[in-house]
């Protein structure tokens, strides 16, 4: 399949994606609880600041303002008949921002998670949970995105129905899941789970890999995790900047631009190919991850030591997998708390 993202990642050596949408959107007045998508109607000049700090920023991709975009979580606001509005209005502004650039950028159509837990072990159905990511899909495909990309996942059965979803609207997709429990998803899954999962599927995404989780080191190593598989897929990285703490009453990520920088190159050296953020990522960060992915050669694919070396100890001795379960205990820190 020909595809804008497709032919970039021919032409590029890495990508650079965008940060974090709700850090932004607290910064420019959204308040705790309320609905970020509700803002691509009421309030579309601040969407389009969003999409354009990362385009300024040196992004070559990013995400709409459509993660809550389902049903089931824009029930939460009384919004769920809203759907295809929401969605198509963020959509719309980002293929606004994209198409003035004056260079290739992608827009990509977030899709986050239900926030239901899928059968055996919870109530929505497997053709329940594809519905709703098909609703929101069309949405994203008529308000011009170039990709779907599904985020922050968990669980194996919901990666499955965004990818059967994704089909029934015939366009390309990215995926991510969230590891933050010890190198493994809420659910369990391992990044060599994910490797594997991707493969069986009978229309595979373009790219996979990992997105938010907890700081900069675990992002890197679950990266190294993908390609231990032998994947020739492209691998996605979306890692915080840095670890949430509480600062005057709201909640501060401690990684600073030049941490990110750091990251962004290792990310690269590590195997990823679309490098970003996720929670607390700005603008400033994009910057120096942008030109540390210009200016800095290529390196060997970095060492557990030297991951923790540069950017920080792991919160946990491994990472799901058991190939670092002797993980010395200096590469540890218990988990903070946000």
């Amino acid at each position: 399949m020909t595809n804008a993202l497709s032919k970039l990642l021919e032409s590029t050596d890495a990508i650079l994606a965008d940060g974090a949408t709700g850090t932004n959107l607290f910064n420019m007045g959204l308040q705790s609880g309320d609905a970020p998508e509700l803002w691509n109607v009421d309030a579309p000049d601040k969407i389009r600041a969003l999409y354009q700090g990362s385009v300024d920023a040196g992004s070559d991709l990013f995400l709409t303002n459509t993660f809550g975009g389902t049903s089931a979580r824009l029930k939460l606001h009384d919004a769920q008949n809203r759907v295809a509005e929401l969605n198509r209005a963020g959509a719309e502004l980002g293929r606004e921002v994209a198409d003035k650039a004056g260079r290739t950028i992608i827009v990509a159509g977030s899709v986050g998670p239900t926030g239901e837990i899928m059968e055996p072990v919870g109530s929505l159905s497997h053709s329940e949970a594809v519905e709703m990511f098909h609703e929101q899909a069309e949405a994203l495909k008529a308000g011009g995105v170039d990709v779907l990309w599904v985020e922050t996942i968990s669980a194996p059965e919901e990666f499955r129905a965004a990818a059967e979803a994704f089909a029934l609207v015939d366009m390309p997709w990215c995926g991510t899941m969230s590891f933050d429990t010890a190198g493994r998803t809420m659910m369990g899954v391992t990044s060599a789970d994910l490797a594997q999962l991707v493969e069986t599927l009978p229309n595979p995404p373009i790219a996979f890999g990992a997105n938010c989780g907890t700081g900069a080191s675990d992002i890197l190593r679950t990266v190294l995790g993908f390609g231990a598989q032998g994947t020739e897929r492209p691998i996605i990285s979306k890692g915080n900047a840095g670890i949430p703490k509480y600062v005057d009453g709201h909640i501060h990520y401690d990684g600073t631009p030049e941490l990110m920088g750091d990251y962004a190159a290792m990310a690269r050296d590590a195997g990823a190919t679309i490098i970003g953020g996720c929670c607390g990522t700005m603008p400033t960060h994009l910057r120096k991850m942008r030109e540390a992915l210009d200016t800095r050669p290529r390196s060997e694919r970095p060492t557990l030591d030297q991951i923790t070396d540069a950017l920080g100890p792991f919160s946990s001795a491994s990472d799901g997998t058991g190939d670092d379960a002797a993980a010395p205990e200096r590469r540890t820190r218990k988990r903070r708390r946000a």
